[in-house]
Formats: C-alpha cells, sequence, structure tokens
C-alpha cells in the first residue's frame, strides 16, 4: 500500500514565525530591562530615603525649674574688732578668755608699763617747773611796770619782759599737753572692750611682752558682736541683675542640719571681681541666740527675680566639638541648623541657658553623630514631645519602630 506524503511547508509560513518570535523575545527582554531600572530607581529612592536621619525635637521649655540660687557663703560677725596695745610693756593679767561674753568699757586687760609712767613723772615735773618760771617772768613784769613812770626802766625792757612772759606761757601749755598726752596713754595701760559681745580670739598671757602702737602681728584679743552676722556670697555675673537689695535668702549650716535660718540680701559691692567672674554680696541675718557662729560655712539659697522665664533644654541637646558649645535646631524646611549657645545653669537633666536660641526654635533632643548644617531630617514626636524636653512612651515606641 503506498505512504501518504505530507505537504512541504512554505519558505512564507516559516519566516512569519521567524519574526513572531523575535518580535515576542524582544518584548521580553524590553519588559525585563525595564522591571530592572524601576526596581534599582525604587531601591534607591528608599535608601535615599532611609539615609535621612530621624530626630526627635521639642521647643525650649521656658518653665523657671527653679527660681533660687544655691551658693556657698562665708558667716561673719556683724561687728568684729581686734584689739591691739597703743602702750609697750608687759601684760599684768587679763580677766576674759575666748567665749567670755564682755560689756562695752569692759576691763579685760592690764598692761604694766613703768617706762611710760616715769615719763609721766617727768612731764608732770617739767610742768611745774615751767609755770614756776612763768609765774616768776609775771611777777618782774609787773614790777617793772611799776617803774615806767619813774623812767626807771625802758620801754625796751618792758617789751623784753612781755616777750619772756609770752614764751614761758607758751612752755607751760606744751607741758600740759604733753603731760595730757601721756596721761591720756597710761589710760591704755587698760585694754576694755569696745561694745557688748563675745571674746573670741586670745592671742596673750601674763607676762608676756607687748609693743604698742605696731597694729601688726596677731592681735591681744578679738571681740566679736554675734548677735547679727554678714553672710558674705560671691554670685556669678550672670545673675546679678536677678538678685536685688531686700531679697530673701535661706542660710542653712552642716551643724544644724534640721534647721534653716532667714536672712536679707542687704549690700553688694557693685564691682564684679577680675579672678572669679563674681560679685560679692552681704547679707544680714539675725543670731539672737548665738546659734551660729562667725567663721564657719553655709549654704546660701537666694531668690531670684526675673522679667522673663529663662530657657531650658535637654542635657543630651548640648554639643560640644571644636566649634564650641552648641544645640542642633530644625529650621521650617526641615533642615539642621546648628546655634552657639551659653550655660548659665546646669541642672543635672536639665540645663538652663543665658544665650543662643529662642523660645520658638525646634530643639533636637538627642543629635545623632555626624550631623551638619543644611542636613534634612526626618521629624519624630512633633507636638508629642513635651516641653521638658522628655520623649512620651509614644515618641519612644515611634523612634524603635524607625
Amino acid at each position: 500500500m503506498p505512504t501518504e506524503q505530507t505537504p512541504p511547508v512554505s519558505r512564507r509560513k516559516l519566516g512569519l514565525v521567524g519574526v513572531i518570535g523575535l518580535c515576542a523575545a524582544g518584548a521580553i527582554v524590553v519588559t525585563g530591562i525595564m522591571a530592572r531600572a524601576k526596581t534599582e530607581s525604587d531601591l534607591k529612592a528608599w535608601t535615599d530615603d532611609q539615609a535621612i536621619p530621624t530626630v526627635a525635637v521639642a521647643p525650649p521649655d521656658a518653665r523657671v525649674l527653679n527660681a533660687s540660687l544655691d551658693l556657698p557663703g562665708r558667716l561673719e560677725a556683724y561687728y568684729r574688732a581686734p584689739i591691739f596695745a597703743r602702750v609697750s610693756g608687759y601684760l599684768k593679767s587679763w580677766s576674759a578668755d575666748i567665749g567670755a561674753q564682755v560689756k562695752s568699757g569692759q576691763v579685760i586687760a592690764e598692761i604694766e608699763a613703768p617706762d611710760l609712767d616715769q615719763q609721766l613723772l617727768q612731764a608732770r615735773a617739767d610742768l611745774v617747773s615751767q609755770q614756776s618760771s612763768a609765774k616768776l617772768s609775771e611777777a618782774t613784769l609787773n614790777r617793772r611796770k611799776t617803774l615806767v613812770a619813774s623812767n626807771f626802766v625802758s620801754a625796751q625792757e618792758i617789751d623784753e619782759r612781755t616777750a619772756d612772759l609770752n614764751n614761758k606761757r607758751a612752755a607751760v601749755n606744751s607741758g600740759q599737753a604733753n603731760v595730757e598726752r601721756l596721761e591720756a596713754l597710761a589710760g591704755y595701760k587698760k585694754i576694755t572692750a569696745p561694745f557688748d559681745g563675745v571674746v573670741t580670739q586670745r592671742n596673750t598671757d601674763v607676762g608676756a611682752l607687748i609693743s604698742g602702737g605696731t597694729g601688726t602681728g596677731a592681735a591681744m584679743f578679738v571681740v566679736s558682736d554675734i548677735k547679727k552676722l554678714r553672710v558674705y556670697v560671691d554670685v556669678p555675673q550672670s545673675y546679678v541683675p536677678a538678685i536685688r537689695l531686700g531679697a530673701k535668702a535661706i542660710i542653712s549650716v552642716p551643724d544644724h542640719p534640721n534647721k534653716t535660718f532667714p536672712a536679707t540680701v542687704e549690700a553688694s559691692s557693685q564691682s564684679v571681681d577680675v579672678a572669679s567672674g563674681t560679685t560679692r554680696m552681704q547679707l544680714v541675718l539675725d543670731n539672737p541666740n548665738g546659734e551660729l557662729l562667725p567663721g564657719g560655712y553655709a549654704n546660701v539659697k537666694m531668690s531670684l527675680a526675673r522679667d522673663s522665664a529663662p530657657l531650658h533644654v535637654p542635657a543630651s541637646a548640648l554639643i560640644f566639638n571644636k566649634s564650641g558649645l552648641r544645640v542642633a535646631t530644625v529650621g521650617p524646611d526641615d533642615k539642621i541648623l546648628f546655634k552657639t549657645v551659653t550655660i548659665a545653669r546646669d541642672l543635672g537633666r536639665d540645663i538652663e541657658l543665658a544665650s543662643g536660641i529662642a523660645a520658638d526654635d525646634r530643639i533636637v533632643i538627642a543629635p545623632p553623630d555626624g550631623l551638619n548644617d543644611g542636613d534634612k531630617v526626618r521629624i519624630t514626636g512633633g507636638s508629642g514631645t513635651p516641653k521638658s524636653g522628655k520623649p512620651t512612651a509614644e515618641t519612644d515606641k515611634k523612634e524603635v519602630k524607625g
């Protein structure tokens, strides 16, 4: 039986099939290339988006976190008198030891000064001699005047006798002044208290050699009035305008840990010490029971009076490097702008700034490393961040997810 043969395919059909295959392959290649390009573009956009740092921001806190200032101070007696001797000699006796209560004018010591006693005796004898000479000169002049009418004496002699009498009287006055000076000096042999107070120092003893009138070395006694005390405190220059005369303060001392004492700002030195940059202020403190001791350390809590509330930022917002102390702020275009700031007070978790930022600035709470001026950032937290600069729990979760 003869075999049936398949009719041959025409060349035209084969060419058409080849063209269709080539078009399909080209479409597949183009589609793959476009998909790969889109993937690369999406990846680049995602990578660039992920490269933008995410930061939490908050405005500066304008609350007055602490309207007072704690500073170390020193207690001093309101009146304090170091007592030196005015005469030289040896200490004969003393009657007031340290801690003794004394009254104004009370004798607390006596000096034995034999040299001064002899000088006073000599001055008195000289005065008697000068007075005798003056009396004799006066008597002689009066007798000569009775002989003027008989021309027994000349007018020249009368003038000479008158001048001699005047000289003698002047000598008497000088001698009298010298006696009074030595008597006044002799009065200083008794050392007396200048005012009511307490003897806080005694630096001499019976038989000690006393050099009078020098005012150098240790004082014989120191008498202090401790019924009222002065408190000296050095205030940093930036706080001086906020502490006004008459302002109240609270004093605490180590020897009375559970007790405080009220004080009042009485005076200011009205100058700034070049070495420390502080102004010395004086406070007055009543001490009727003598509980506080002069010379002691005191902690002074002073009230501050300010026209506007200071700005505070979290301590984590500060950046310190070669450019100085700065904070990072975010501008309206969400770009970083660094601002140089000055610290007024370090309050631990919060920092009070003296200058550098405005109340409407957006402060980066914890700036990451590598931030530069003009860097684009993504804001997280927004208005959910409290003014104190401490993120809420919700903000923390957002940051963790980011």
